[in-house]
């Protein structure tokens, strides 16, 4: 979708507003924080206006969504600026020439969005097809935009994910479909050293959990000859790590079926089907009654969804962060190894820190930190956005 030549419409900014932290760099500007007055309020989602100062001195070009909680995010300090085609084909060429340099093959998280300076815009890439998830109205209003940048990266195949939470507080639909191309059967990924089967359009979020890219490998690194348990695995990805780096036997847990077959898969083509093994049901449940079995682990891992996904989360999801880490810690042999994951960016590295060493405390172990784990560079942090930094992965240590 073309940007407009037609003058730009204007937001600015309340008196008192802090115009001086968008000035270095924050890309977002809250609805309480704008004049937002009648001619404002008529912005249609979407717009792409200027946004000013208290004073009305330039600060960039904003997508508008006066509906949201964040009424604005900045997509250009220069307000000058054309947002056509040409724009996001540039965004995305940077993008991608940061992920080439970091590794062999094109699969990655290709857009981080507000960090790559897409706000709002999510691309996980698979060779030659990519999952697009446009969680503002802005970037839904440049699909064919999109897809143009990403065949002139030689991604044929797009498919619009409409399952993000931010969607349906942009005013979106959650209809999924492919917007270029399109495949039938799941994509294999190597990472690794393991095989990973990515469902695209049935699987969880994008089909596949780049982040903890680093986070198997430090995991995997540990479980040479060991038996390892991976809770909340959905398609294997600490397990397979393990088995293609010589542990003895994982056994992957847990809701659904699907992803878990989808993991068994994978383990048949590494050849590891004799070592791998699945356990359908709540993890909560299942990790209790490996206790009750007397079943230990060199190497337990439990990497669960989101359980503080906002600040009004964030209390029961420490308290359910906590429990995990306390249903985990009696499954760890005598010097082995738990690593507990949190993906809530309202639950933050010592709240986190705090909830495992509790439940850890509570089952009776005592625990060495090994290492403090997050996202991989394919994941990259704005610097004064915490919110996309939101991945933890504690790895303990858990002593005789």
């Amino acid at each position: 979708m073309p940007d407009t030549a037609a003058p730009r419409p204007v937001l600015r900014l309340k008196p008192g507003a802090d115009a001086r932290r968008l000035r270095h760099g924050h890309p977002w500007v809250y609805r309480d924080d704008v004049v937002a007055d009648r001619r404002t309020r008529a912005i249609d989602a979407g717009t792409i206006a200027v946004l000013t100062d208290a004073d009305r001195a330039p600060l960039g070009l904003a997508a508008i969504n006066m509906e949201s909680r964040i009424a604005a995010r900045i997509l250009d300090r220069n307000p000058e600026a054309a947002i056509d085609a040409a724009w996001i084909a540039a965004r995305l060429r940077m993008a991608a020439g940061h992920r080439d340099r970091l590794y062999d093959a094109p699969f990655y998280r290709l857009v981080h969005a507000e960090a790559d300076g897409l706000p709002g815009v999510i691309v996980d890439r698979f060779g030659d097809a990519a999952v697009l998830q446009p969680n503002a109205v802005w970037a839904e209003a440049h699909l064919d935009d999109f897809v143009a940048g990403l065949a002139a990266l030689g991604i044929r195949h797009v498919l619009l994910n409409a399952t993000g939470r931010a969607r349906s507080t942009e005013g979106l639909d959650a209809e999924s479909r492919w917007l270029a191309g399109g495949l039938d059967a799941p994509v294999p990924v190597e990472m690794n050293g393991a095989t990973y089967i990515a469902d695209l359009t049935g699987g969880q979020k994008t089909g596949l959990f780049y982040d903890q890219r680093p986070n198997h490998a430090f995991v995997a690194g540990l479980a040479t000859g060991a038996r390892v348990l991976d809770v909340f695995a959905h398609v294997g990805g600490f397990g397979l790590a393990a088995l293609a780096h010589g542990a003895v036997s994982a056994l992957a847990v847990d809701g659904s079926a699907p992803a878990l077959d989808l993991a068994a898969e994978g383990a048949d083509r590494m050849g590891a089907s004799a070592a791998f093994a699945t356990r359908k049901g709540d993890a909560f449940e299942i990790m209790a009654a490996l206790a009750g079995e007397e079943a230990t682990f060199e190497v337990v891992v439990a990497d669960p969804p989101a359980f503080a996904p906002a600040k009004s989360a964030l209390t029961a999801g420490l308290r359910a962060y906590e429990r995990v880490a306390r249903l985990a810690a009696p499954l760890v042999a005598p010097g082995g190894y738990l690593t507990l994951c949190s993906c809530s960016h309202a639950a933050e590295l010592s709240k986190f820190h705090a909830a495992c060493i509790r439940g850890i405390g509570r089952a009776g172990r005592s625990s060495q930190l090994v290492r403090t784990g997050y996202a991989g560079p394919d994941h990259p942090v704005h610097p004064q956005l915490a919110e996309s930094g939101y991945l933890k992965a504690l790895t303990f240590r858990l002593l005789p």
